[in-house]
């Protein structure tokens, strides 16, 4: 049994899906990027971050914790604060090729892991009207860059170079060798 320092259902989702049993403990850490910090430098920062504050709670646990930023520009993208700013993100990303890097670490017996996986993700051109009815779907809510790859996102996205499950939230190939090399699953 792993502690899951995130609530998100897809991180869950993928964890059942290698049939890792997990409970989640909620990280609550302020994710705000600091002053000309870099894409990959953030994502480390926030994932190791999270998986810090579970352990906190959790003493003698083992703690999985992720993390994902959408960068587009070198700019990091964030979850929307409302439907503007979602609409705006979603323009941004329309028919360009974005990064979308994913962190993942784990606290297990005084030892910290960390992994990371990148991916590329090209948008077809997304009008001001698909990203308005995109966001009466709900979906872009809370999710970095306002879309899920899992979802009607997918409906932009016409071609992705790495990892899939890295893009929803949680890199499986790497998760799987931290818990593997952590001795916590059988590869």
């Amino acid at each position: 049994m792993i502690l899951l320092a995130s609530q998100s259902p897809r991180r869950r989702e993928l964890l059942n899906q290698i049939g890792i049993a997990h409970e989640v403990i909620p990280a609550d850490v302020d994710e705000t990027p600091l002053g000309n910090e870099s894409p990959l430098a953030y994502v480390r920062r926030i994932t190791l971050a999270k998986a810090t504050a579970g352990a906190a709670r959790s003493p003698g646990q083992p703690v999985l914790a992720a993390d994902t930023c959408v960068v587009v520009n070198d700019t990091i993208l964030g979850k929307p604060d409302d439907r503007e700013h979602a609409i705006r993100m979603l323009r941004q990303l329309s028919g360009t090729t974005h990064e979308v890097h994913t962190g993942v670490a784990l606290f297990h017996d005084g030892q910290q892991h960390y992994r990371l996986s990148s991916s590329h993700v090209r948008f077809c051109p997304v009008s001001e009207a698909q990203a308005r009815r995109y966001w009466a779907t709900g979906e872009p809510a809370d999710k970095a860059g306002a879309y899920a790859i899992q979802g009607y996102g997918a409906l932009f996205i016409e071609h992705i170079s790495g990892s899939y499950s890295g893009i929803m939230g949680l890199p499986l190939y790497e998760t799987g060798q931290i818990l593997a090399n952590a001795g916590l699953l059988a590869v």
